[in-house]
């Protein structure tokens, strides 16, 4: 099993050994589009794999940063006391590049540039270009999606 997302489509996949498709899920990407440099805010492309899952078992709408419960739960009031923040909520697929010298290492390391596969407030628009470099998906689907793949699962993030 593998992930597949493609930015063009805000779409992830995921895909069995065949290629055949198990499921589907809009996502959102970065505003910026894509792009591997440290500080861009751009979606990275290429092959990676899922390095570390974070959030097991804590409730939908647990907000993380840098990766720890803050002890928040996202409401939109908690939205209104902190305008412009980042969320990054209910669930982490932590990515980590595989391809050294594009995603991997130096001023391009994927992992080194903190891009998850994440949960994000119930307003925030999916299949539209958003994030400021992550891949966001509804709180429902990062839960489903978070069960179902283990660590070190390959996810292919393309253009296309």
């Amino acid at each position: 099993m593998k992930l597949r997302v493609s930015v063009a489509k805000q779409r992830l996949w995921v895909v069995d050994a065949a290629g055949g498709v198990l499921c589907e899920y809009p996502v959102s990407t970065a505003k910026a589009g894509v792009g591997e440099e440290f500080g861009s805010f751009r979606t990275p492309r290429g092959q990676h794999l899922i390095r570390a899952k974070i959030g097991a078992g804590q409730p939908a709408n647990t907000v993380f940063v840098r990766r720890r419960p803050t002890g928040e739960i996202w409401t939109p009031e908690l939205a209104e006391q902190h305008p412009g923040r980042d969320w990054i909520l209910t669930r982490i697929l932590w990515l980590s590049g595989c391809e050294p010298g594009r995603n991997r290492l130096g001023c391009v390391d994927t992992m080194r540039r903190y891009v998850y596969i994440h949960g994000s407030p119930e307003p925030v628009e999916m299949g539209v270009p958003g994030s400021h470099g992550c891949i966001r998906m509804r709180n429902a689907d990062i839960i489903t999606l978070f069960d179902r793949v283990p660590c070190y699962t390959a996810v292919d993030i393309s253009e296309d």
